[in-house]
């Protein structure tokens, strides 16, 4: 069993993207900038944007937080989407789900420019995505394939389970993994809550993508020998013994399953960093084409 470490594949790629980046600004070109919605005040989205923008410092890229209240109007955030639509500075445009119910998610991104679309959400940038055209990546979908690229995992020919049908993660896992590239050319199944004979179905896989939100909810009974296998889920836990009173757990029951696989993700530490790998080279490449 080997650990696919989403920490110093990630790592390497920023490394790539902060010399690229320093070579931009010595021959006096503009400098990659994200910008980062944050709506309320959810733990989870605090942390993750904080790590974005960690990431963008990293990097030499310019970033700018923009903090809304909770009772922030659906009104008011598609007001400030177009102000930075509009903003020649920004190359990048994140709004961090989820979004307070009020708030209409689909009217949201919709409303992003297409060529800032750097979570690769925008209709556009799916519909490109399926085409096989240059785009906007979703960025967990493509740091998973950043990942498998990293560590040189052969895909081709293998059969890949996607357990999950989000459109943030398992529909576009499903194409990609699919695509006729490297990574890529696998035959994928997607499976989800109704799909009879799961288990029989992840036995015949060679590659398992876990992404249904459910704490391990993959088994080693599940698992063939030698199956590589992607876990994308992150929960929050209770723990009384952690200071922080809870434990982040996977969909995947690590330590049994760790067992059986040739490659593995851990939790965390495994695709939560590539997601922000991939968000930085989504940012790059919108600065980079217009500039």
């Amino acid at each position: 069993m080997q650990i696919l470490d989403g920490k110093k594949a990630a790592q390497a790629i920023k490394d790539v993207l902060q010399i690229d980046v320093a070579q931009r600004a010595n021959e006096g070109k503009k400098i990659p900038h994200l910008a980062a919605i944050l709506v309320g005040n959810n733990g989870a989205s605090e942390t993750y944007v904080a790590a974005k923008v960690k990431a963008c410092e990293e990097t030499g890229f310019k970033s700018t937080l923009i903090r809304m209240d909770p009772d922030t109007t659906e009104f008011r955030l598609l007001e400030k989407i177009e102000e930075l639509n509009a903003d020649p500075d920004v190359d990048g445009i994140l709004v961090q789900l989820p979004l307070p119910k009020s708030i209409d998610d689909k009217k949201v991104i919709n409303a992003i420019d297409p060529s800032k679309d750097v979570d690769g959400f925008h209709p556009m940038s799916v519909g490109k995505m399926v085409e096989g055209l240059p785009t906007f990546l979703p960025a967990t979908p493509y740091g998973i394939m950043l990942m498998l690229e990293h560590y040189k995992v052969e895909t081709k020919g293998k059969h890949a389970v996607v357990i999950g049908r989000s459109n943030i993660v398992g529909r576009p896992m499903s194409i990609l993994l699919s695509a006729n590239k490297n990574p890529g050319n696998c035959t994928v199944t997607i499976c989800h809550s109704h799909t009879a004979n799961l288990k029989e179905i992840c036995l015949q896989a060679d590659i398992i993508v876990a992404a249904l939100g459910i704490p391990e909810f993959l088994k080693a009974d599940m698992v063939k020998d030698g199956a590589v296998i992607i876990d994308v889920g992150i929960t929050r836990v209770e723990d009384s013994s952690r200071k922080s009173g809870f434990r982040l757990k996977g969909d995947v029951d690590y330590d049994a399953v760790a067992a059986k696989s040739s490659w593995i993700t851990p939790v965390p530490g495994g695709v939560g960093p590539m997601t922000i790998a991939a968000l930085m080279k989504n940012t790059y490449n919108a600065c980079d084409t217009k500039n």
